[in-house]
Parts: structure tokens; sequence; C-alpha cells
């Protein structure tokens, strides 16, 4: 048991080190970014934000819609229906907007998540002025400048897409709230410079002309993941998806554990269903460092309570976790320096972001596990069964 636990433990101390590294070179860029021009491209935009039942600082989060510096764009509320109590919120912010605003009614979905249906409705009644689309979430809240640096790079006609990432903040230092905190930072880095890089559904800008070209409407019929089955259109055509770090957007959050377990379990099946490499990749990196450390415990314990010497086996069982607290940091630090009118409140919550994570991959083997006995999600009130990426029935 000792031989397979010292394979472990060095895999791990080299993957670790590994992964430092790529935090290094990931900070790196996102201070290259930091400092980069984003340009004068400034075509005209309509932003689209799906939206379904109240949630924390929504009046804020749709309120940081209106107020980008650029002028060149309009924001459409998208709902299923009228009665959605999030109707009178949107009602008044529209009412106090300063750019156009507009409510769109999509209807009930038939095959397809909501949120999906909801896009491809509000897509195909715009008007063809709209030369670029920018999607986002009612549960996120950008920066004034946060439009005009996500759309800026789609100049170059090179750029399939841009997108960025959320990075939540717990409202409530409830355990529910922050584990949610701390099990969502390490997809930060995720996407990169170099990395293999894929929507999010809060922040993602396209010109108009590659989301016709790639077919996202039919990769979207029968979908419940806009974000993914966005990755997979522009992946089938070649098409590249830039990072784009100065738009990481902040999410105020508070949950309860049917919250974070119907979150965390709903993220990992859809990542099952429509990346299958990237969830086999997940289980097997989040497995090998469970076990590393619970074989390292056990065999501390067992040298203590034989009064045998334990100090080899603390330091080949304690150094990931180092490493993982480092890369936590790394992450940590780049988050507040693109996120400068948070940085107080992001650093007074360090220990959230660097430590938790590094037991975040036990509750990650619990949503595998989920994964892997159930096809269904929890979304937003209603339930869907993935058949495939193409294929969701409505429960």
């Amino acid at each position: 048991m000792e031989t397979l636990f010292y394979l472990l433990a060095v895999t791990q101390i080299l993957t670790g080190a590994y992964l430092v590294w790529q935090a290094v070179q990931w900070l790196g860029y996102v201070r290259r970014r930091q400092y980069a021009d984003p340009g004068f491209y400034a075509p005209r935009a309509a932003v689209l934000c799906p939206c379904k039942g109240m949630e924390p600082g929504l009046e804020r989060n749709l309120l940081s819609l209106t107020e980008f510096e650029r002028q060149n764009y309009e924001v459409f509320f998208v709902l299923a229906s009228e009665k959605d109590p999030a109707r009178s919120v949107i009602d008044r912010v529209v009412k106090s907007s300063r750019v156009k605003t507009n409510v769109v009614i999509a209807g009930n979905p038939v095959n397809c998540g909501e949120k999906v249906n909801n896009l491809r409705f509000v897509i195909e009644q715009l008007p063809e002025e709209f030369e670029v689309f920018v999607f986002t979430d009612s549960d996120g809240r950008p920066g004034k400048h946060w439009l005009h640096h996500l759309v800026a790079p789609l100049a170059d006609s090179r750029v399939g897409a841009t997108t960025t990432m959320r990075w939540m903040i717990p409202n409530s230092g409830n355990l529910p709230t922050v584990l949610l905190a701390a099990w969502n930072a390490p997809i930060v880095t995720m996407l990169g410079e170099k990395a293999q890089n894929f929507c999010w559904g809060g922040g993602t800008a396209i010109r108009r002309s590659t989301f016709e070209q790639s077919g996202v409407l039919e990769e979207w019929r029968g979908s419940v993941s806009d974000d993914y089955s966005l990755t997979r259109a522009l992946e089938r055509t070649g098409r590249s998806i830039l990072f784009v770090p100065e738009c990481l957007t902040l999410s105020y959050v508070e949950t309860e554990w049917e919250g974070l377990l119907e979150f965390t379990n709903r993220q990992i099946l859809i990542t099952r269903v429509y990346a299958g490499k990237m969830w086999r990749s997940a289980v097997l990196t989040h497995f090998l460092y469970c076990l590393t450390l619970v074989l390292g415990l056990y065999l501390i314990l067992g040298d203590v309570l034989a009064q045998r010497p334990a100090f080899h086996l603390m330091t080949l069982t304690f150094l990931p976790l180092l490493l993982s607290a480092i890369r936590g940091g790394l992450r940590l630090t780049g988050v507040a320096e693109a996120l400068p009118t948070a940085r107080a409140q992001i650093m007074a919550q360090a220990s959230v972001y660097v430590l938790l994570p590094l037991l975040m991959p036990f509750l990650y083997l619990v949503n595998f596990m989920n994964s892997l006995a159930t096809r269904k999600i929890r979304w937003r009130g209603m339930t869907y069964e993935l058949i495939s990426p193409q294929q969701t029935r409505i429960r």
C-alpha cells in the first residue's frame, strides 16, 4: 500500500508543480490583457439576457447591463412568460434605462432548455442591424467597460467568439454559499491564452455572421446547454474562442445545501453529456487527488499509532495541498487585478478561494457519482432529462 501511495504522491506533486507553472502563465496573460488596448471596433450589438424568477441582487444585476460605457447597443430581456416574477423588476429597469431596452416573451420551451428557447426566439426576431450578439446572465454584474472589451477583439476575423467567466462572491457566510464560491473558483483558470477554451453563457460575444455560418441555431435545437452547444458549433467549423479575463463577471450568490447540490450536480452532468472528454479527464484528476490524500492520511495515522516516524508521509501527503494553495493564490491575484473595483471584497474572503478549494475535489466526486446515476437535472424550477446533446426531454 505504501508503494501505491508513493507512486500516487509523486504523480500528484509533479502534476501540482506543472499546474502552478500554468497558473503563473495564466496570471501573466491576465496582466498583459489588462494593459492591452481593446481597439475601436464598436459594431451595433444586441445584449441578450434570459431571465427567470427572482435571485439575490437581480435589479442591480440587470441595471448594470444598461450602464455600459458604449452607446451602440440595445438590451433584450427575454422571459418565457409574462407572469414570471422577474417581470416587475425588469419593468423598473426598463423604465430607468438610458439605453434602449426591450422585453421579449418567448413562450414555453418544447424539448429544449428554457434558456435556449428564449435565446433562439429572440435571435430569430432581431433586425439585421445588429452585427454582434452578446450573451449574458441575470445573475452576473459586469462592469462598465465589460461590453467594449468583450466585443472589441471581434475586429480580428480569426476570432470566432470571445468569452469570460463568473467569479462568485458569497452574499452570506453560511457553509453552502462559501462552498459554492470555492467550487466555482478553479474553473476560471481552465480558460487561458492557449487553453482549449469554451464559451460561457454568462459572457460571450460573437459576430452575427459567425453565429449563422456555424449553424448555432440548429445546434441549439433540442439542447439544454446554450454555451456548450455554441462551443461545439464553433469547434466543428474550426473557429477559435478568445478568453477575455478583463471581463470577468461578478456574481453575488447565496444558497442552501439543496441549491449547492442542484447547481454543482447540474454543471457536471451537463459537462458529461456535452463535453465527455473534459468530464472523463476531470473524473480521473479529482479521483487520484482524493485517493492520494485519503491514503496518505491513513498511512500517517497508522505510523503515529505505531509510534513510527511519519514525517516523510506527511511531506508527501501535504505537498500537493501546498501546491494547490499556491495555484489558488495565483488565481486569486489575477482575479483581484482583473476586478479592481471589487478587489478589497475579494481579498477579504481569500480563504474561501485559496484554502477551501483544496477540499473541493471531494464535492466534485459527489457530483461525478450523481452524473453516473442520473440524466436528470433541476434548473430554475424545471426538470430536464438529457438524452443527448441534441435531445432533451422536459419532465
